[in-house]
């Protein structure tokens, strides 16, 4: 099986670090130009060098911009007016009691999780309509299944997105345009290494040991019984956004480690 994106553009938010940086690593290595985002510009530039490191002969642009709000969404888009692939990759979570969150971060999660997709496949997916071709992934989570008592706030922006996907599929019948949603479980990035280093160096234990106990501990319903790591996320969603997943649409993809306990 041979995935070539050869001539695609691909445009992945939130992508100067972790399951994002990675999903722009494979996207390039298949052979597409990857525009890398992100909020700062030194975290820009730096995922841009170091990713042109990993893949030397890939065609990178980086564009500043917080995909969070409308402005930055408009910065984006007159960055890179048209785009073959969308990964609506940004995201943030947190844990915080139900009691305790208030409007403002119920608020903040939505626009950030959930109307960052939403504004940029309104503005993306007409092109890819005249064009007969083009893909929208939206990395949403077990958690849009399996909603965590301590991130209710986080947990019910991810369900946003599948309805999202879902109902963004129906409405691109017959366009040779697909959406689909990608929902990792606990993975191994940056943010969850950070979280589990001083465990990891109270016990002695190397970062895969210490993650893969806090999958079991926390995620006992786990086959897996390890956290995945970013490239294996990322696998997914490259064959996702290639010609060969071209029958695939309107589909809700775990890349979980069987942590939702379903047949279907």
């Amino acid at each position: 099986m041979q995935i070539d994106l050869s001539g695609k553009t691909a445009i992945v938010t939130g992508s100067t670090r972790g399951i994002g940086f990675a999903i722009a690593k494979g996207l390039a290595q298949a052979g597409a130009t990857v525009v890398i985002n992100g909020r700062s510009a030194p975290s820009v530039d730096k995922a841009v060098s170091l990713l042109q490191q990993y893949v030397p002969d890939a065609t990178l642009r980086g564009v500043v911009a917080d995909v969070g709000s409308v402005d930055g969404c408009a910065v984006l888009k007159a960055a890179e007016p048209e785009v073959d692939i969308l990964v609506n990759n940004t995201g943030i979570y947190g844990p915080r009691d139900f009691f305790e969150t208030g409007d403002d971060i119920w608020t903040e999660f939505f626009e950030v999780n959930v109307m960052s997709g939403v504004r940029l496949s309104r503005e993306y997916l007409p092109g890819m309509v005249s064009r007969q071709w083009g893909r929208v992934i939206f990395i949403s989570s077990e958690s849009a299944l399996n909603i965590p008592a301590d991130m209710i706030h986080y947990g019910f922006t991810k369900t946003a997105n599948l309805s999202v996907a879902r109902g963004l599929a129906k409405r691109m019948a017959g366009t040779g345009v697909t959406v689909n949603s990608i929902l990792p479980g606990p993975t191994l990035s940056e943010g969850v290494a950070e979280m589990l280093k001083e465990a990891s160096e109270r016990t002695g234990q190397t970062l895969e040991e210490a993650a893969a106990d806090f999958v079991r501990e926390n995620r006992p319903s786990s086959i897996l019984q390890r956290a995945a790591t970013t490239e294996e996320v990322a696998n997914l969603v490259v064959y996702t956004a290639s010609p060969l997943a071209s029958a695939t649409t309107g589909a809700a993809l775990r890349v979980d480690g069987g942590v939702v306990d379903t047949i279907a």
